[in-house]
């Protein structure tokens, strides 16, 4: 059985036959639907190696602060050090610019905001 944080809703089960599969989903009582057919490991693979946050950030992106004084505030990134782990950032919610560095294991990615996008919103 697998549940991946990706996925969120979804649980892959290996079984010997697909009968196996709904005999074990059968009286869940959330279980919805299933999704009939099968999932090569190529398909899954992606979601079993956990790639830390810090590859997925960028400048101009926005990240919600998952911890520290700032928990819950969102905010754009600025700068990346990725040797150090940490992210640079301006928070959106603040009346005025105040760049603090917080640790990447304390943020969360939201969105994925370029350089064209951002100009478009202004």
């Amino acid at each position: 059985m697998l549940v991946t944080n990706n996925l969120p809703g979804y649980i892959f089960i290996e079984a010997l036959g697909p009968h196996v599969a709904e005999e074990a989903i059968s009286g869940i009582k959330h279980v919805r639907s299933k999704v009939p057919g099968r999932v090569s490991y190529s398909e899954i693979e992606k979601y079993l190696v956990n790639k830390p946050i810090i590859e997925e950030l960028d400048i101009g992106y926005i990240v919600e602060i998952t911890g520290g004084p700032f928990k819950g505030m969102r905010a754009k990134i600025t700068r990346v050090n990725k040797v150090k782990r940490e992210a640079t950032l301006e928070l959106l919610e603040a009346t005025f610019t105040l760049p603090i560095t917080v640790s990447a294991d304390y943020l969360k990615l939201v969105e994925k905001v370029t350089g064209k996008e951002e100009e478009e919103k202004t």
